[in-house]
Formats: structure tokens, sequence, C-alpha cells
């Protein structure tokens, strides 16, 4: 069964991507295998389709999908365990935070009966005086007291329960366009009905909603220095003096600076929540493209992950780099190191090794459908603009310029929207201080995005250039349609102008402080307008081969955006498409031979 559905996703997945070097008159019949035709066509094995010449054997992508079967059905039983395990886990809490209350109440209960507490405004001879009385000083006197009641509650309540042993989980690395991304997908799909508590991120998404739950346990914390906060309610109505309510409050501030000591095991144990349902985190964590492109990313990442592995936390992700290569650069070594250890311990690595970029190899014969439109030319234009009005009168509406939410309380004006459809150009979506929180908005908003004038890619631009890429791959993970109407073909879009190459590591070198841009890096990892931090050298933050692969990237997934199976799964996959029905499928675009990329 399990093998089955595994099956079944591969196939569905592969309509979609390069791993199928499909002829158009076999489509049919793959759609057919897929999930179109009958159970026998469902669960034939992928050896079949390979002997008829409809599916391209890769050993690499082999290996990984093997080794994804046998994880998948760990886990199901694994789920069983983790429920188990909450559930003991919550009851634990639970009595444990009633028996810690309980001890701190027969403690003031003591202090009023004494009718002695300690007086911060007192004399020394006074504290004296307090110490020959046995009662403990502040500071340490907490520390001390909080140790001793935590021995209690060990005893009363007992240990911690014991999360159940982890499958491993897999680490995928490997080139632009070898499948690591669909392989993870095909897997996460694949646990669908399976896994009840799953999460997938892309790593620019990511960082915002680490940065969003680092505002919510700051916010929280300040909150909670308040006398009136909720968290001291259940001290209110005791019946004590004021006197000792206030040490009560004081004891609980002492236990919750304790626990809240470190904020990214905060952040992490809030991270796989579902935040609306209050339920239990993930069990399955799928992370797309880690990176360590600066300082925080390999603090917040090495932190968090390894709090959720230490959890029981199955992590499959992908990158283009081997763990021991994502930070040659050597930032926060000794932090990075316990997570190499961590991630060792908790995950194969696995190279998907093939040098073929599969994007470049789906099929474009047979159609009519263009939407990417060069170089920038009077007929290029008009092309442009009948198929913005093509797609917007079929869709039918008003075109108007609307407002949406971003995150952090920020918000992006769309100057022309319809129906899920936006126009933009190149230099209002790159050209401004806007990043990943910004693009990921427009994505999930719009399941078509128009953009113009975009232009060769060259140093002079090259930060425009890195919030383009940012930019591609948050629609790429969305699985937005993208019309695109730019200066040259897809493939030269990165390779540099007359002003001089894009990649130059040389000048990399040597960027200093006068560059007065924001960065890439900065806009994504801070989720903000505000001014970032200077570059003393880019190489110490973003190595020239990381910047390279995510050109290559750029393009590849670029080039898979304008194939007919990309934009076939569009109305199945963006949630724009469920919402206002299937009929937005029939929308055309300018009938055209197909431009070379």
């Amino acid at each position: 069964m399990l093998l089955r559905r595994l099956h079944g996703a591969i196939y569905r997945r592969s309509l979609d991507y390069a791993l199928l070097a499909v002829a158009p008159r076999t489509r049919r019949c793959l759609h057919d295998a897929a999930g179109g035709g009958t159970s026998h066509d469902h669960a034939r094995k992928p050896v079949d389709l390979v002997s008829q010449g409809k599916l391209t054997h890769d050993s690499y992508q082999e290996k990984v999908a093997s080794e994804l079967e046998n994880l998948l059905r760990r886990l199901e039983q694994y789920e069983m365990e983790m429920e188990d395990y909450h559930t003991r886990l919550s009851i634990w809490e639970n009595s444990r935070e009633k028996q810690r209350r309980r001890l701190l109440v027969e403690e003031a209960e003591d202090k009023q009966r004494d009718g002695v507490w300690i007086d911060e405004k007192r004399g020394f001879l006074d504290k004296l005086v307090m110490r020959r009385r046995r009662i403990i000083e502040p500071g340490v006197g907490k520390w001390v007291s909080y140790l001793n009641r935590e021995k209690k509650l060990d005893t009363l309540v007992g240990q911690r329960p014991v999360a159940p042993i982890a499958p491993k989980g897999l680490y995928l690395y490997g080139n632009v366009g070898s499948g690591k991304t669909m392989l993870m997908d095909m897997f996460y799909g694949a646990t669908e009905g399976v896994i009840k508590h799953r999460r997938r991120f892309h790593f620019h998404e990511a960082m915002l909603e680490i940065h969003d739950h680092m505002h919510d346990v700051w916010k929280r914390r300040d909150d909670e220095k308040s006398v009136q906060s909720s968290a001291f309610s259940w001290i209110s109505s005791l019946p004590f003096d004021e006197k000792i309510k206030e040490w009560l409050i004081g004891e609980e501030k002492y236990k919750q600076e304790t626990q809240q000591k470190h904020i990214l095991l905060a952040v992490a144990d809030k991270f796989l929540v579902d935040r609306q349902a209050n339920k239990t985190g993930a069990s399955i964590l799928c992370f797309d493209e880690i990176q360590t492109i600066d300082v925080f990313a390999v603090v917040a990442l090495s932190g968090i992950l390894s709090r959720l592995l230490n959890t029981g936390t199955v992590l499959v992700s992908t990158s283009n780099k081997a763990p021991e290569d994502l930070n040659q650069d050597g930032m926060q070594r000794d932090i990075f190191l316990e997570f190499l250890s961590k991630l060792d311990e908790n995950c194969n690595k696995i190279l998907v090794g093939t040098e073929k970029d599969y994007r470049r190899l789906i099929p474009t014969e047979g159609s009519s459908q263009v939407h990417y439109f060069w170089p920038l030319t009077s007929e290029t234009r008009s092309m442009y603009e009948a198929t913005w009005h093509d797609i917007t009168s079929e869709i039918g509406g008003n075109i108007i310029a609307v407002t949406i939410p971003v995150m952090f309380g920020r918000s992006i004006e769309i100057p022309q929207s319809c129906n899920g459809v936006a126009r933009l150009d190149f230099e209002y979506l790159c050209g401004r201080p806007v990043g990943a929180a910004d693009y990921i908005a427009i994505a999930r908003n719009y399941h078509t995005i128009f953009i113009s004038d975009i232009p060769a890619m060259s140093m002079k631009i090259r930060d425009k250039a890195r919030r383009f890429i940012t930019l591609v791959d948050e629609l790429y993970n969305h699985h937005c349609r993208l019309i695109c109407l730019a200066s040259s073909s897809i493939d030269d879009l990165f390779q540099g102008t007359e002003e001089g190459p894009l990649f130059d590591l040389e000048s990399f070198q040597f960027e200093t402080e006068a560059e007065g841009t924001r960065l890439r890096r900065d806009v994504l990892a801070e989720g903000n307008v505000g001014a970032g931090p200077s570059t003393t050298g880019l190489v110490s933050m973003l190595s020239g081969q990381e910047e390279m692969f995510a050109f290559r990237r750029a393009i590849s997934r670029l080039i898979e955006m304008q194939t007919p199976l990309y934009l076939e799964r569009v109305q199945h996959v963006h949630p724009s498409f469920r919402q206002q029905g299937p009929a937005l499928a029939s929308t055309s675009a300018v009938s055209q031979s197909a431009p070379s990329v």
C-alpha cells in the first residue's frame, strides 16, 4: 500500500518535471498511468515505464526514491508513537504545572503564617537579621529555590516522558535541476493521509517564519513583565497579603526567565505548531534549499533544526551543498559544528549526482502558448499587451489597484490587479527595498503574474538581480504562471551586459561599506525595509559558488515555467485557481512559435 502511494505520487509529480523525457504523443498515456487510468495502471512499477521509454532511468534518483519509500513505511508507525508521546507529554506538563503551583502556594502560606518576607528596601542590619531567620535572599536564593522546587517535582510527577526513537531522515544535495526538490515533494505528497503532523518550508519562507516567531516571543516576554499579565492571573485570587503576592509573581517571572533564556529554543518549540489550531508540532519537516547565507541563518537554522531533531522531528531536506560545505566561511563555527553532528546523527546524506538539468529536457513541442517575450521591441510589447488583454478579458472583472498584507504589519500595493492576475514591472518589484516577504504575499494572492521590462543583469544592478532570483524562487515554489517581457532570452538573462558580467568574483571580494544598497540576504533575513548592516566583503557572507548556483537555479526554473507540463498544473496547485474554479484553465496566451530560451 505504501509503495503504491509513493509510486502514484511519483507518476503524478513527474508529469511536470523533466525526469520524464516525454514525447507529445505519449503524454496522454502517461497521464492515464499517473492516476487517470485503471487501478492496475496506477500500481505499475516505474521500471515498466522506463522500459517503454517514458521514464529516463537515473540511478541517483532511483536510490533516493528507494530511501524515501523505506522512510514512508516507517513513518506510519512512528506517527502513532508520536501521538501517544505527545499525549503523555501533555498530561505530564499539566500535572507538573499543577504541582508546581501547589508547592508555591505552600511556601506562600508559610511566609504568611510567619509574617516575614523579603523587602528589597530594608537596610543591611535588617537583611542580616533576615538571614539569621533562614529567609533566603533574591538572586542566588531564587536559583536555589527554583532548583529545590524542580527536584521535588521530579519526585512528585516523575521525569519527562522519553520521545520514541525517530527514523533517520534524508539530506539530499546536488546540482541544479537534478531532481532534489521533485523527489522531496513527491515524498511530501505521499505522506498525505498517512502523516497528520507535517510541514513543508522553502528557505525564504522558513526564515521569515522564524522572525515572526521571534517577534511573538519578544512581545510575549514584554507582556509577561507586567504584573497585570494573564500569566499571573491565578495569583490575584489567592488569599494572601500583597507582599506575598508580589513574592509569588517574582518566583513566576524567575521561572519564565530561566526557561526562556534561549530564544531559539522557544522559537523551535513553536515553529511547527499550527498556530490557529494550536496543534502538536510536525512529525515530518520537509525543508527545501537549506542555505547559510549569513550569520543569522547559521545561528537560527543550527539552533532550531537541532532542537527539532532532538525532540523527534524527522527532517527531509534539499541543498546544493553537502552539509560540511554549507558554512565554508566559518561563521559561528562552534554552533555550526554542533548542528553538523546532530544532522549526521539524524539524517542520511545522499548525493543526487547527475550533471543533467532535467528541466531543460521537458518537451515544448506542440505548444502555442508563449509566456516569455523578448527582446524589448514594439512587436514583442504588442504581443505582451495582447496576452494581458486576453487573459484579463477571459477572467472578467475590473482592473484596479489593491494593497495586500505582507508579514510584520507591512503591505504592498499592486498597481494593476484583476481577479488573481497581477501586472507589475521589474523596477517596481526589484528596484526597491523589498524582499521574500513581499514576494511570498504576491505569490499567495496571484496565480498569474505579468512582469515587464526585465533587463539583462549586470554587476551594476546586482542587488536587483538578487531580488529577481528571490522573486523567481517564490513564484516557482507557489506554482504561479509567470508572463515576462524581457530584453534577452532566459539563457542570456544572467550573462551580463556591456557594463560588465554579473558574476565577477574579483569585484565581489573588494565590495566595501561604500555600497549603500540593501542586498537580497538583508531583505529576506529581516523581512523589513529598515537599514541593514553594511557589508565589508560579500565573500564573507555569500560565496561566489552560492551566487552562481542561484543564477543557474533561476534560469532552470524560468525555463520550466514556460513548459506546457508546468502550466497545466498551475490550475490544480495554486489556491487561487481552486477558489475561482476550473474556468480559468481555458485562458489562452498569444499564439506564436516558441522563442529560443
